[in-house]
């Protein structure tokens, strides 16, 4: 089948508050999650309302690059 493009990739999710609050002060951390998208479905940048331990709560967790 397809060798070349793979369907599924890994894509990396940061918290989008820690790193607005990083610039201006000292972070202890800025949160991370991997995990799988679709590139056909959702060729958009991801974004997650997934749990901060840093900042303690639920927050948006965006796509960067690797």
């Amino acid at each position: 089948m397809a060798k070349g493009k793979d369907v599924r990739i890994t894509v990396i999710l940061e918290c989008t508050g820690c790193v607005r609050n990083s610039a201006t002060r000292v972070s202890t951390g800025i949160s991370r999650y991997i995990t799988q998208k679709n590139r056909h479905n959702t060729p958009n940048r991801l974004e997650l309302r997934k749990f901060c331990p840093y900042c303690y709560k639920h927050m948006i967790h965006g796509e960067i690059k690797k």
